[in-house]
């Protein structure tokens, strides 16, 4: 294996240890989406890396699908707080 990708995921790896624990411990549902919108990221950034160092293209359609699900997400947590926040004035 090479040794550039085996140090891009110890590196992405304790990067996505301590955003589980983000997304784990809270405190509030802005935090945890927030962690969990940096968790996708770090899972394309690897992706990314690996499909530059490997030289190909295969698992592009996988970081299409998981930035949509990123999007879509955010966009269903900040209605759901935006509304939430409308119920409690």
């Amino acid at each position: 294996m090479n040794p550039l990708l085996v140090a891009i995921y110890l590196v992405f790896a304790v990067a996505a240890l301590l955003t589980l624990w983000r997304v784990i411990k809270g405190p509030s549902i802005l935090d945890r989406a927030v962690a969990s919108d940096v968790l996708l990221t770090e899972v394309m950034c690897v992706l990314g890396a690996e499909m530059a160092i490997n030289h190909h293209t295969r698992t592009l359609p996988v970081l299409l699908v998981i930035a949509a699900v990123g999007v879509f997400g955010s966009i269903s947590i900040a209605r759901f707080v935006a509304r939430k926040d409308a119920n409690q004035r």
